[in-house]
């Protein structure tokens, strides 16, 4: 299946929907944004990644900032912070306008330290696969760029992490199309979430206006 160029999504959606899905459908669907330090300071860090298309070459290294990326089979497009080729000549793909053949691989740049984060591996790993399909080649490994250690960290690229990265689009496609917002699950990532005053997670004690007159017409049935 391929999606047409009209029906793509985000690919940076994946870290929202992979935090949260309602986080992802308020933003993606409804449109509602709102900052907090976090994302103001996230936003600073990625304009220093790149401000708009360029690349320079270093030695046998092109480093790519800002590479715009799509897949059709997918459905998404978005923007890498940094891709970088290295040349290999004998196991490499070719590159337009490039002599020789490159080794490919993504660099998302994140503004905090490593920790066990799905959604920014996931992230990367779209990326990635977007590049494999635009450049018919295979991309074992990715790297994520934390700021506050100012260094990257390998991520291979296993077949379970593209899957979870094939899934979670399918299911992004599938709200999208519905125009569904998930209800509140609420977590403790809730008190750092830019939308909380939004979401309003803690309404979620609370009976809707539907469950309330179920609930008492259920008591007045049992009378």
């Amino acid at each position: 299946m391929e999606y047409k160029e009209e029906d793509y999504l985000m690919l940076s959606g994946i870290q929202h929907f992979s935090f949260c899905r309602r986080q992802w459908a308020l933003i993606h669907i409804e449109q509602q944004w709102d900052d907090n330090v976090r994302t103001v300071e996230g936003n600073l860090f990625h304009k220093k990644a790149h401000d708009g298309y360029s690349s320079e070459k270093r030695k046998d290294v092109i480093i790519s900032r800002g590479m715009p990326v799509f897949s059709r089979s997918m459905g998404v497009s978005g923007i890498c912070d940094i891709v970088e080729f290295h040349r290999d000549d004998k196991n490499g793909v070719s590159i337009h306008g490039r002599e020789g053949k490159y080794l490919v691989y993504p660099v998302e740049y994140k503004k905090g330290q490593p920790k066990e984060n799905e959604a920014d591996i996931l992230q990367m790993a779209a990326q990635a696969m977007c590049l494999e399909e635009m450049l018919e080649c295979g991309i074992p490994k990715g790297y994520l760029f934390y700021g506050e250690i100012r260094r990257r960290i390998a991520v291979t690229l296993d077949e379970e992490i593209r899957r979870q990265v094939r899934d979670a689009f399918e299911e992004m496609h599938q709200y999208f199309r519905r125009r569904y917002t998930p209800k509140v699950r609420r977590t403790k990532a809730c008190n750092a979430c830019s939308l909380k005053n939004t979401c309003l997670p803690q309404l979620m004690k609370h009976l809707s206006a539907r469950e309330y007159i179920s609930g008492r017409l259920g008591e007045e049935g049992e009378q």
